[in-house]
């Protein structure tokens, strides 16, 4: 069994601090959260899954923004004015080019490869395109609605 000084929080714990980030209780905790999920959440689900730990629902949205402007997570709005937070970079998806799957019947949204979509930037092509600082969705329906 790994001690407090090695284990899994220790390794949230630092990456915090590596941000420039406090490693507080509150943090540490969202973070895990979404490390578990190993997919983009919305508030309501992180808090729904950290709800009996206490923490009320502005504490755990101020952890959420802390945690983005870190860069320990991306925020993306994929249209449907819900905020959805994933991890950055290692553990998470490169925050460039990253396309996700939107279900248009029940609502879901799924990471896909980053191969799953290639972007071919021309010439005259804005500049976020080109650098691929861009956000992709596809929408259409899943595997389990259609």
């Amino acid at each position: 069994m790994p001690s407090e000084s090695t284990g899994p929080k220790h390794e949230l714990k630092r990456r915090l601090r590596e941000a420039g980030l406090r490693a507080t209780n509150a943090r540490t905790l969202v973070l895990e959260c979404l490390t578990e999920a190993g997919r983009a959440l919305t508030h309501a689900e992180v808090c729904e899954a950290v709800s009996d730990h206490g923490y009320d629902r502005a504490t755990l949205y101020r952890n959420l923004m802390d945690l983005t402007n870190g860069g320990l997570v991306n925020r993306t709005d994929l249209g449907d004015h819900l905020w959805r937070f994933e991890l950055a970079g290692a553990g998470g998806h490169d925050s460039s080019a990253h396309p996700h799957f939107v279900c248009q019947e029940c609502g879901d949204v799924s990471c896909l490869p980053d191969d799953a979509v290639s972007l071919n930037a021309r010439r005259g092509a804005p500049r976020a395109l080109r650098q691929k600082n861009v956000e992709i969705q596809i929408r259409g329906v899943c595997n389990d609605c259609g």
